[in-house]
């Protein structure tokens, strides 16, 4: 069951609504104007709002506003206003749902019941990883994942942030002293050691230095990681290298 707040200040409507939530179990706290409803919300977690837009202090669109301002809960406004312009500004300013005055209780149950469906469909889904894709491989920089033409990777931590950190600058030249500094957290160092790692990366992308795929050696200026068959080479700030 839900934790509702009602915001109306017709006291026959406002009565009619918390005896009709209350027998449906539902947990109701109900205020009469627009900062009493702010105030409610600032101090107490709810499921969904019911909101009357007719307060005696400030305007149920205005109220609507702040209180997107302070909160995500659900909002089903409740108006007597049926112009379509105006409903359509009201969704735009963050209600997620409207009731017509006069509604039925039935009405008003399908519709909060829809909506706590979508808030707590919402809740329950992981937050969108931000893949990185440069040809065939798939970088999952969160779950640290990559894969090559839809096959997981098996990279040891280093091998992966160097990856990752190519891959989120495909087609640039970024230089050694860049890569010590990012990936290994270090100002200075032998650039053998980033050798090795790029032979042991290429290994697993299925590549060689002499014919590379995706990983791509400018001497004395850095390395690129790029598509298959993506010609030309750019500097760290997209220019042509010196030749």
């Amino acid at each position: 069951m839900a934790s509702v707040l009602v915001v109306e200040d017709d006291q026959f409507v406002r009565s009619a609504l918390i005896r009709h939530l209350t027998e449906a179990a539902h947990t109701v706290r109900s205020v009469g104007t627009a900062l009493e409803a702010l105030r409610e919300v600032a101090h107490f977690r709810f499921d969904v709002v019911i909101l009357d837009l007719g307060l005696p202090d400030l305007d149920g669109s205005e109220a609507l506003k702040m209180l997107r301002g302070i909160t995500d809960v659900p909002v089903i406004v409740a108006t007597a206003r049926d112009d379509e312009t105006e409903i359509v500004r009201l969704l735009n300013d963050g209600a997620d749902d409207y009731l017509t005055k006069p509604f039925s209780v039935e009405h008003l149950s399908a519709r909060m019941a829809a909506v706590l469906r979508r808030a707590r469909s919402s809740a329950s889904e992981p937050p969108p990883s931000p893949q990185l894709r440069v040809g065939g491989l798939a970088i999952d920089p969160l779950r640290r994942q990559a894969e090559l033409d839809g096959v997981r990777l098996d990279l040891t931590r280093r091998e992966f942030d160097l990856l990752a950190f190519l891959a989120g600058r495909p087609g640039v030249v970024v230089a050694r002293k860049e890569l010590l500094a990012e990936v290994w957290q270090q100002s200075y160092g032998d650039d053998q050691t980033i050798d090795v790692h790029l032979s042991w990366l290429r290994r697993k992308l299925g590549e060689t230095a002499a014919r590379p795929r995706y990983l791509h050696t400018l001497r004395g200026v850095g390395v690129k990681l790029e598509p298959p068959g993506q010609g030309g080479l750019r500097g760290p700030a997209g220019t042509e290298p010196a030749r």
